[in-house]
């Protein structure tokens, strides 16, 4: 009979407070009833006009009147983590509740994950004073726990390879130099015992390449591309703290702006950007064939659909010159975690016929597709 209740609860939740004369809460229900003013304030709002009439028709005996903050209290105490980020969502895209990132008080409750980053990229020309040094609090934060995922696999692709021509102080096993230690102690040889006594154990040590290449990393900044522009901010950064590197980045819609100088914060380089706009990868392209200096040491990385708005004949002819300069040219169009791709595959097909590498790349894979490069 309890698992009965139990699931009529959750119909009454699903069904909302006007099926309230057909299935009612169980007795001490109080957690369900909270859940469903909750539920309304946010998807009552499915009901426009017709809502409001209801309310009058219902009288003042009701609940009172939830404001954001608390309504934000209540969900994080009412639902799991996971229903509390989606809810967060639909009442800032679908339901356009912008005083979740115009009020200092509701902003401060809200949870710092990559959703939210997004919308506060798309919203940051709304915030002033407060609200603004609060948004980028939690654009820091959210950049700081990505790039601590990346950075340790993307400095393996750099430094993992062991030096088998020098030796290293650091003793371990894996960098165990069995030839040389073998070699190095035969004089020690006990002919007696038939053992090899070793007096000295010998370990390579781990390569480090300070040979500076140019990493210029081309991203389109339209709104499309907001998960890839996330991503190219934070690994800019860490590149930009890779001894051998000299990392540029550069973003563009139908304009396109150096961030070469912000490439060490990702919060200055999120902070700056402008969504929305065309797509002239042609003219980003020109802007950062510039760029090249020695182009046997270049790599241009471009991350876009390649939905150019533009003559697509300019941009191949762009595209060839990086090419026959020396320098590599390489054609992401994708790069979040999931790197679900979505891109002009004529396009890619004509960049990869040139001598383009294009693909869809994690962060990870492209460092260590840039490292194997290297």
């Amino acid at each position: 009979m309890a698992d009965e209740q139990e699931i009529l609860n959750r119909w009454r939740l699903v069904l909302g407070k006007y099926a309230a004369e057909q299935i009612s809460f169980s007795q001490g229900s109080q957690n369900f009833m909270e859940m469903e003013q909750a539920l309304d304030y946010l998807y009552g709002r499915e009901y426009g006009e017709d809502q409001d009439i209801r309310e009058e028709r219902q009288g003042g005996s009701g609940d009172s009147q939830l404001t954001v903050p608390y309504w934000l209290s209540k969900i994080k105490k009412l639902f799991p983590k996971q229903t509390v980020e989606i809810m967060e969502r639909h009442a800032l895209e679908k339901y356009k509740m912008t005083e979740l990132l115009t009020d200092p008080e509701v902003l401060r409750k809200l949870e710092p994950n990559r959703e939210l980053l997004k919308t506060i990229l798309g919203l940051k020309h709304m915030m002033k004073g407060e609200v603004l040094v609060m948004a980028r609090e939690i654009v820091r934060k959210v950049a700081e726990e990505l790039a601590k995922k990346l950075e340790q696999e993307l400095r393996m692709s750099f430094f993992g390879k062991l030096n088998r021509n020098t030796s290293s102080q650091v003793r371990s096993a894996r960098n165990l130099d069995v030839k040389k230690t073998i070699r190095r102690n035969l004089k020690n040889y006990d002919t007696e015992n038939g053992e090899l006594v070793l007096k000295q154990i010998y370990f390579h040590s781990r390569m480090k390449k300070y040979n500076m290449w140019r990493v210029i990393i081309c991203v389109d900044e339209s709104g499309s591309m907001l998960d890839s522009v996330i991503h190219s901010a934070v690994m800019a950064g860490i590149f930009a703290k890779l001894p051998m590197l000299d990392t540029r980045l550069v973003i563009f819609d139908t304009n396109v702006v150096d961030l070469s100088g912000y490439v060490s914060d990702p919060v200055e380089t999120l902070m700056s950007i402008q969504l929305g706009g065309g797509t002239n990868i042609a003219g980003a392209l020109s802007y950062c064939q510039g760029l090249v200096e020695f182009p046997y040491r270049t790599m241009v990385v471009l991350v876009s659909d390649l939905y150019e708005g533009g003559g697509y004949q300019n941009l191949y002819s762009i595209c060839k010159g990086i090419i026959e300069s020396g320098a590599k040219l390489v054609a992401l169009t994708a790069l979040d975690r999931e790197a679900n791709p979505c891109y002009d595959r004529n396009a890619a097909a004509a960049l990869g016929d040139m001598g383009a590498f294009v693909g869809a790349m994690t962060p990870e894979e492209l460092a260590g597709f840039i490292g194997k490069i290297m």
